[in-house]
């Protein structure tokens, strides 16, 4: 699996949210100048985390967004999943069957379990990363929740 842009924008649009939206609503405008990332494209990201809890939204001329649970609550695994259209480093990870025809392989593929546990071991630690760990970094450090 690639983690695109989805993921990597996300993470940086809510660490952005959990800095300037403490009191009061981030429009996206502020974040798409402080983060260099285009309106359109945080608009796309902003209602896959609406709908995922992740954020809520206010309208208005006061308007913008805010965490909607505290950012020690809001994984990186979590917002991987939201983002991304596949979590599954192989395509035949993502088959319950083992025999999935995904590729040129006939019948049980033997590796196939490698890309299985890779996925669940990269996610395993995208899940102890928080947005707030991800604030607290200190001399290249971070505190896992």
């Amino acid at each position: 699996m690639r983690l695109t842009t989805k993921s990597r924008y996300g993470t940086r649009l809510l660490l952005d949210i959990a800095v300037y939206g403490k009191d009061k609503p981030v429009p996206l405008s502020d974040i798409s100048a402080r983060q260099n990332i285009s309106l359109k494209y945080l608009e796309q990201m902003t209602r896959k985390l609406r709908e995922a809890s992740i954020i809520i939204s206010h309208r208005g001329p006061f308007g913008g967004h805010m965490l909607a649970k505290s950012p020690e609550d809001i994984s990186i695994g979590e917002v991987v999943r939201v983002l991304e259209e596949s979590t599954v480093i192989v395509d035949c990870a993502e088959q319950e069957n083992k025999t999935c025809g995904v590729c040129n392989r006939a019948g049980e593929c033997l590796s196939r379990w490698v890309w299985v546990e890779a996925s669940k071991a990269m996610f395993d630690r995208l899940d102890k990363i928080t947005i707030s760990s991800l604030l607290s970094i200190n001399n290249g450090q971070f505190m896992e929740k």
